[in-house]
């Protein structure tokens, strides 16, 4: 199979280099879709969640799932690179790195199937990533019933919209049922990820990425002439102190083992200088670690807010909408795919955990997954204009994938009936 991905690396280069010239943002993803899915000729695509898509690659019975996210954010490029977007829009987050390398992957086993080798994976050598060059996948197709290695499951390649925004396009595809009619057993992602060093990946056993849910806070008062103060109740002080009550929650109120991080993002009060205005209105998230602590902190988070208002004389309306859960990554096969990888020559490490949220977290609450990050040797960060993973992490990311779907495939990860051994949802 290395052997295989190792072919399939020019074509997933020239592929990751259209991509990025030609983004697209969240919601409006068709174009980037069609042409992925030519690259993944004589494989049947099942369209799902509005602009996205699933394609199985190998026989019946249960299936690994890869993900693949389709959207880029929009922001102007200042890459420099000749192949650089220009339409407003950009892979700044590596999106275009991750669906070359699943399409890689998918190319591979397809091409294992469909072109049995005797080599073993033990003998083929590591990945080097060459120049891109176009290769093509005519003249062979799949074998229906076949399986790329003995003890291999099939493939289910999720092509998914929308991770950047809402409607969270994870939370569509697992809502349409497309994962339990392929029997999906196991989820595996990779993120690109600068503040990790190139040649190295994240395989970090439980929480990896935490919940976030953004919230909206309004508090109302009386509105005056800014010379005669004692005549009104000023929401914009109110607001002021319960934006820094609400950082006590942080410090008091929560486990200091359990990370919890509450942001205030944008203010707005008043149109006058000389005159107190009638309401104030702050928007945010939280975000937390913990399952058990995310429902509390929002309760918590309303009485503060709320009490406090009320010692300034005012009233407060809290909204919070839920966003994306805790990512936890299924204890075993992480650490199985880690202990694979290392047998490749990758440094891998177990300490990576990031308050940041991705939606893939909604995949771990129907099925064992794993999100991996890849670190690339980039100074510009995620979502970055300049932003810029170079050719090889495609390769890196490939590899990632494949050494998850390996472990994920192997039989002593599931039951007598199919289904994963041990494995929880999380509520």
């Amino acid at each position: 199979m290395r052997a295989a991905l190792h072919r399939e690396l020019p074509t997933a280069i020239a592929l990751r280099r259209e991509l990025h010239a030609w983004p697209r943002v969240s919601g409006h993803e068709r174009p980037t879709l069609e042409r992925v899915l030519g690259a993944l000729p004589g494989l049947d695509a099942e369209r799902v969640a509005g602009t996205g898509a699933v394609v199985r690659v190998g026989g019946p019975g249960p299936a690994v799932a890869v993900r693949g996210e389709l959207d880029a954010l929009p922001m102007d490029e200042r890459t420099g690179v000749p192949w650089a977007a220009t339409n407003g829009a950009m892979h700044s987050c590596g999106h275009d790195v991750h669906l070359a390398a699943a399409i890689a992957l998918a190319r591979a086993l397809a091409r294992t199937i469909s072109e049995p080798r005797a080599t073993s994976e033990s003998r083929t050598p590591p990945l080097v990533t060459p120049e891109p060059r176009a290769t093509s996948l005519a003249g062979f197709e799949p074998r229906a019933g076949s399986h790329a290695v003995v003890g291999t499951a099939p493939l289910l390649v999720v092509l998914q919209p929308r991770e950047e925004t809402q409607p969270s396009g994870a939370l569509d595809v697992v809502g349409s049922g497309v994962l339990e009619r392929h029997r999906v057993q196991a989820m595996i992602g990779a993120h690109v990820q600068p503040l990790l060093p190139e040649g190295t990946v994240a395989c970090t056993p439980g929480a990896v990425n935490a919940s976030a849910d953004e919230f909206t806070v309004t508090v109302t008062g009386v509105e005056g002439h800014a010379a005669y103060p004692h005549l009104t109740r000023d929401p914009v002080l109110a607001m002021a102190q319960v934006i820094v009550a609400a950082q006590h929650l942080v410090s008091r109120a929560a486990d200091p083992m359990v990370p919890t991080v509450v942001t205030f993002g944008t203010v707005n009060a008043g149109t006058a200088p000389n005159a107190l205005p009638r309401e104030a209105t702050a928007k945010g998230t939280m975000r937390t670690m913990s399952p058990a602590w995310r429902e509390r902190l929002h309760q918590r988070f309303t009485e503060v807010v709320q009490d406090t208002a009320r010692a300034y004389g005012c009233t407060a309306e809290v909204e919070i909408r839920p966003g994306e859960p805790v990512l936890i990554n299924d204890p075993a096969l992480t650490v199985r795919t880690g202990e694979r990888l290392r047998e490749h020559g990758w440094d891998v490490t177990d300490e990576l955990r990031s308050c940041g949220a991705d939606d893939f977290a909604r995949y771990g609450e129907v099925a064992p997954s794993l999100m991996m990050f890849v670190g690339v040797d980039t100074e510009a960060g995620l979502h970055s204009p300049a932003f810029l993973p170079g050719d090889d992490s495609v390769a890196a990311v490939a590899e990632a994938l494949l050494a998850g779907y390996l472990e994920a495939s192997s039989p002593s990860r599931f039951a007598a009936d199919g289904h994963p051994a041990g494995h929880k949802t999380h509520p």
